[in-house]
């Protein structure tokens, strides 16, 4: 990391203050600049700001004159996103309004290789089904019937890491060009693959023996303009390789270094490696050859006491010039983030009528629940962009951002803050039990970590998440789903030195290195979809680990099989019991966190008031929400007669000209599909297992057929399984 420049924090808030004076903001107060780093801020001084701050919206003449798009050739799905755009729209229009209540199961394909959650919405071309597999192999199927034609298994570690699931979020088609055949293009560990759509094969000419390198690991679905791919790694970077020889054509920093634009907003002395990852996906501007990227939190995760300042490109839609990889524009959300309020989702492709004219612009959800709306060329706001003052740390060495997002339009589908007016009511016994936890916690709008004590906001699980929005191209209306589940982080300091590397590591640490090191790294500090383990004996016990090790929780499977002598080994390293000396000197982070919690109440639902979870409908013309109802229900508390509450859902939803909203996601495993003008819902069926990726829609042989990849598990939970479930018409007799 870069260290604090000459002039210490002063030089940092003279930064903050000149950044927020460029947006015509004015200057934020000689006062602020006086805190040091090494005491709490001086919250005097940020009472003493503005309020409310505005970004102007573009002005008429700066919106970008939209370019005529058809709605009627968005009727394949070459992308797991849908196109290019990430506008999951299709224009078939065979399953509509008036027949989807007849809509049944035509296939279902279980690729019987392993039980495992999967992310990634199916690519289908001329007829062919191209998914990931619960065993990681990337499999064809015939699309109208499920049966497999082929497969193929990526090389894959001993122990296989976030990135090594292939296509883990998802895969691209190209159709080729003259001497260079077309290729399936997915990413696997830490190479980008090319294979033969017909047969599964490696394409030799693509990198060395079918594969390029990604240096930062792979995850989100690609996209290709002139036969230029541009991908993004789990660990930061965005990336462009010619699709045809699978070279490296360029790399944009995310964290950006030296005098890279934005190098000055990153202070500190922090542990590498930090970064800012594009792990929610990209879109591409077919036409002005424009590539968005999403950015999520910085890392680590609730603690930038070694990250001061607004650490760019950290939660910003960011527009690159995809033959380059020039920074064309950029805009941030939250301005230092330590509460991991993510952009986390592909930017969607839309064009809208604003003040009486037809204008591109880019749409992408965040979690805290602030759709932005950004003309496409210029990256200016469509709508004024109010930000609003926001509270000061207590905890020594944090250095807050004095303003965060808190936009009037579009209006928000979630918010951030928890108040006590939302503790739950639905039993008596519930709301106490919850209402004592609030009683220990911090919370409020943008309310920064107090050590040692837990803070209670919406963002880890909150607002908009990976799956994003899809849009109807000919209406301008956008279809978002979210969540409203409170997360409770506590922040403590960082008791646990490094282990001396003059003495070789315990047993305990071996087996650590054999079973852990992958997802949660060689110091223990997790990554953004991790969590640490420093400090895990302050917050478990043996039991709750050997419990945790033994099944599983969420994204992390069941440990493998081990002796009675390794799991107590692998026990004591983790408590830091019987360690060799640790090394005190030398520079680690002062503090860590206790995990990725949530405010519950006795029974495990949530500790706040439904909706739980939501289908939004926006009218992007006006930024006002048209319709917004609960996806998902808890059985059990309907039969309660407790109204639908919605729940925890991962899915995402996807439209169709047949005046159609689908989506899955919800804990109850269900798949719906919603009326697109009112949010009625007009038909659900119960998946195998819950269906945590957004459905497909395509046709084959004149019959529209709807995909979800249905294999459960995950950070929503249930059973794990294998499946794809194809729906369709009855066919005629």
């Amino acid at each position: 990391m870069r260290a604090i420049p000459q002039g210490g924090p002063f030089g940092i808030f003279r930064l903050w203050v000149s950044r927020y004076a460029a947006w015509g903001l004015g200057a934020l107060g000689s006062s602020f600049a006086s805190a040091s780093p090494a005491l709490p801020e001086d919250a005097g001084a940020r009472l003493a700001l503005p309020e409310y701050r505005l970004i102007p919206a573009a002005r008429p003449e700066e919106l970008t004159p939209a370019i005529p798009l058809d709605p009627k050739a968005f009727t394949t799905w070459t992308r797991s996103h849908g196109d290019a755009g990430s506008r999951r729209y299709s224009a078939l229009d065979q399953i509509n309004r008036g027949n989807v209540a007849s809509l049944a199961v035509a296939w279902t394909y279980r690729s019987g290789d392993g039980a495992r959650h999967l992310q990634a919405t199916p690519t289908i071309v001329d007829g062919v089904l191209f998914g990931p597999t619960a065993g990681r192999r990337i499999v064809a199927l015939d699309a109208a019937t499920g049966r497999e034609l082929w497969n193929f298994k990526p090389e894959q570690p001993a122990r296989a890491r976030v990135e090594d699931e292939p296509a883990r979020r998802g895969m691209v088609y190209w159709p080729g060009e003259g001497a260079h055949q077309a290729r399936l293009i997915f990413g696997s560990g830490n190479w980008i693959y090319a294979l033969d759509p017909k047969t599964g094969t490696p394409i030799a000419g693509f990198g060395k023996n079918g594969r390029a390198a990604l240096p930062t690991g792979a995850t989100p679905t690609g996209a290709i303009y002139r036969g230029v791919l541009v991908t993004a790694g789990l660990y930061g970077d965005i990336f462009g390789f010619d699709v045809r020889t699978g070279a490296q054509l360029w790399r944009f920093h995310t964290v950006p270094r030296g005098n890279e634009f934005g190098a000055d907003t990153w202070q500190g002395e922090g542990l590498e490696p930090y970064y800012a990852n594009c792990w929610g996906g990209l879109s591409i501007d077919e036409d002005r050859g424009i590539a968005f990227a999403a950015i999520g939190a910085a890392q680590p995760n609730f603690i930038g006491v070694d990250r001061i300042g607004d650490n760019l490109f950290s939660n910003c839609v960011l527009a690159l010039d995809v033959l380059t990889g020039r920074r064309l524009w950029h805009f941030q959300t939250v301005r230092h983030d330590i509460w991991d309020l993510d952009v986390p989702a592909p930017p969607t492709l839309v064009t809208i009528n604003h003040d009486g004219r037809q204008i591109d612009a880019v749409a992408c959800v965040t979690k805290p629940g602030v759709l932005l709306l950004l003309d496409r060329v210029s990256g200016k706001p469509v709508f004024p962009f109010r930000l609003r003052r926001a509270p000061v740390s207590t905890l020594p060495g944090e250095i807050t951002a004095p303003y965060q997002p808190d936009p009037e339009l579009p209006e928000r589908f979630s918010r951030p803050d928890f108040e006590l007016a939302d503790v739950t009511t639905r039993t008596p016994e519930a709301h106490a039990y919850v209402l004592k936890q609030v009683e220990q916690s911090t919370y409020g709008w943008f309310q920064p970590f107090v050590e040692g004590k837990p803070n209670l906001f919406v963002g880890t699980r909150g607002g908009g998440e990976w799956s994003g929005a899809a849009v109807d191209v000919r209406s301008g209306r956008l279809y978002v789903s979210s969540n409203r589940n409170v997360s409770r982080i506590t922040v403590f300091a960082a008791d646990e030195g490094r282990r001396d590397p003059a003495h070789p590591p315990s047993a305990g640490e071996e087996i650590y290195r054999q079973t852990c090191f992958a997802c949660h790294g060689p110091e223990r500090l997790g990554t953004g979809m991790v969590p640490p383990l420093v400090g895990l004996r302050h917050r478990m016990t043996d039991r709750q680990v050997t419990e945790l090790l033994r099944t599983g929780k969420g994204a992390m499977p069941p440990a493998p099989p081990l002796s009675e002598r390794q799991h107590q080994d692998l026990l004591d390293f983790l408590f830091r019991r019987n360690q060799p000396p640790a090394l005190r000197a030398g520079k680690s982070l002062p503090y860590t966190f206790d995990g990725f919690n949530f405010l519950t109440d006795q029974e495990g639902y949530p500790g706040i008031n439904p909706p739980w979870g939501l289908l939004n409908c926006y009218d992007l013309n006006t930024g006002k929400i048209l319709w917004r109802v609960p996806l998902g229900e808890y059985p059990e508390l309907t039969k309660q007669g407790i109204p639908k509450t919605g729940t925890q859902n991962l899915g995402g939803a996807t439209v169709t000209a047949g005046g159609l909203v689908f989506c899955a996601g919800t804990h109850d495993e269900m798949v719906r599909a919603f009326d697109a003008d009112t949010g009625e819902e007009l038909w659900k069926a119960k998946l195998p297992f819950g269906g945590y990726a957004a459905p497909a829609v395509y046709e084959v042989g004149g019959r529209q057929f709807v995909v979800v990849t249905a294999t459960g598990g995950g950070k929503v939970g249930g059973p794990v399984g294998d499946a794809y479930v194809a729906f369709a018409l009855p066919s005629p007799k």
